[in-house]
């Protein structure tokens, strides 16, 4: 799949289990690992959907993680295994058994067929939908240090946008919008770093002067 269809199923996988496991997530962290598998396409030498689309090669990652945070982090487990397991397990597949096998496993639905096509732009709708119900969308727009995390999707568009790895016609509304909604969380995120910064800062000047 496309970066859209990624970070739709990535959400939607998020979101559903966290509210079956009562528990809550972190919207820029689960559309961040949603994407994160195909950093194999700025790794020179690393074929694409190689190893780090491998789902044994997440789940020993996310081990240690699974242990502190137990039910918690199970979202975001989902959230970066369905990029293999379902995106692209659909659209050709995946080193999914890697290192154990080098056997790709998948079905062979063509990227710019009408059906992968369709498949993403419904599951974009379907995740704003969802994302606007919940409060998600609202919450995305909250100024937050972890909105920041929305430059690795950005990051990933900006590959398809330079002609690397390009989008057909049919998905630039869904990119611009996800373009737009991140770029705007991102900016909130820098204000608040640079405000809680300037906080902290002055919060050590006012002690120094207190001590002197």
């Amino acid at each position: 799949m496309y970066a859209v269809g990624h970070l739709a199923l990535g959400y939607i996988t998020g979101k559903a289990s966290s509210r079956i496991l009562k528990t809550d997530i972190d919207v820029p962290l689960v559309f961040a690992l949603s994407i994160l598998p195909d950093i194999d396409l700025l790794i020179p030498r690393l074929p694409h959907r190689g190893p780090t689309h491998s789902i044994i090669a997440t789940i020993l990652i996310f081990l240690p993680i699974l242990a502190i945070y137990r039910r918690r982090s199970i979202p975001y487990l989902l959230a970066t295994l369905q990029h293999s397991l379902l995106g692209d397990f659909l659209t050709g597949g995946a080193q999914l058994m890697w290192p154990i096998s080098p056997d790709w496993y998948g079905i062979d639905i063509a990227l710019r067929s009408s059906t992968n096509i369709t498949m993403e732009v419904t599951a974009f709708a379907a995740s704003l939908t969802l994302m606007i119900v919940t409060g998600d969308l609202k919450g995305l727009l909250k100024p937050q240090r972890s909105n920041l995390l929305l430059t690795i999707p950005l990051a990933a568009f900006t590959v398809q946008l330079t002609g690397i790895y390009s989008i057909p016609a049919e998905l630039a509304i869904p990119q611009t919008t996800y373009l737009i909604l991140f770029s705007a969380s991102i900016l909130l995120g820098i204000r608040r770093f640079l405000s809680t910064t300037r906080h902290a800062r002055a919060s050590v000047e006012a002690a120094g002067s207190k001590a002197r």
